[in-house]
């Protein structure tokens, strides 16, 4: 016979409410991400990397040249940064951080997509010894806006 002590009752309610919450969230899959890049890439390799760490599938594609993948997905030569990558349908140019992404996925805006333009240093991929301030923007037909801000 199994006896269970008061203080497991007082628990238990915790437990199942905790697990119905997390339940769907672990369910729920996050779409891949494809990346395309060149093959000498590190900083890519390290943001392909970034991504994995925080849940995503990511499959990558090297190519000779992004930048022609680039124009024809509208990601505009001020955006541009070393690798594009598509997930959800939408475009995502740069060094943008997965909770970034996690949050386009979420919230799905009416957006081309997001860019974080050049290589801004402690961005994910980018990290090193003197961090800056950067933006995460949003691109399409709505113009251009501010998606987030990263300070160090």
């Amino acid at each position: 016979m199994h006896v269970i002590s008061f203080a497991t009752l007082r628990v238990l309610p915790i437990l199942v409410a905790a697990l119905a919450v997390a339940a769907p969230l672990a369910a729920e899959p996050k779409p891949d991400i494809k990346v395309y890049k060149s093959p000498t890439c590190g900083c890519c390799e390290k943001w392909v990397e970034h991504l994995r760490t925080e849940g995503f599938a990511v499959v990558t594609h090297d190519v000779a040249d992004v930048m022609p993948i680039k124009l024809e997905n509208g990601v505009k030569p001020e955006f541009s940064a070393c690798h594009t990558a598509f997930v959800g349908g939408y475009v995502v140019e740069g060094h943008v951080p997965a909770s970034d992404i996690r949050r386009l996925l979420a919230e799905r805006p009416a957006v081309a997509g997001l860019a974080v333009p050049g290589m801004p240093v402690g961005s994910p991929g980018m990290e090193g010894p003197k961090p800056v301030a950067y933006e995460v923007l949003s691109f399409g037909a709505q113009g251009v806006r501010v998606f987030s801000k990263h300070t160090p």
